[in-house]
């Protein structure tokens, strides 16, 4: 009994762990968890085309972390197919995601994170 307890205490505790859902988080998970994360002011569009972190926590920068490098991935294949510089994908990707951003959601002007009018 006293076993069965003990394992049950380190299965809650690793499932409970932000660190362990942290590294568990795969690209559609941290997609599913998007929205929910720009609503709490978690997160939040960049000009550059990436997302930002406005508020860490370990599962926030994963989130950021697996849908900047599919986003790094995705504007390299256009800029690549167009011949040209993925810096340039890049901030028409921002622009547009800045525009796309709803109203009282975070997005970064100018280095400052500000919820967008």
């Amino acid at each position: 009994m006293k076993y069965l307890l003990t394992l049950l205490l380190v299965t809650f505790i690793g499932l409970s762990s932000p660190l362990a859902q942290a590294q568990q988080l795969d690209l559609q998970q941290a997609k599913a968890q998007l929205s929910e994360a720009k609503e709490q002011g978690l997160v939040g569009e960049k000009a550059d085309g990436y997302l930002g972190v406005v508020e860490s926590t370990e599962v926030t920068e994963q989130i950021v972390k697996k849908i900047n490098e599919a986003r790094r991935k995705e504007y390299t294949r256009i800029a690549n197919e167009n011949d040209i510089a993925v810096a340039d994908v890049e901030l028409v990707a921002g622009k547009r995601a800045i525009e796309l951003t709803k109203s009282g959601l975070y997005i970064n002007v100018d280095g400052d994170w500000r919820k967008k009018p």
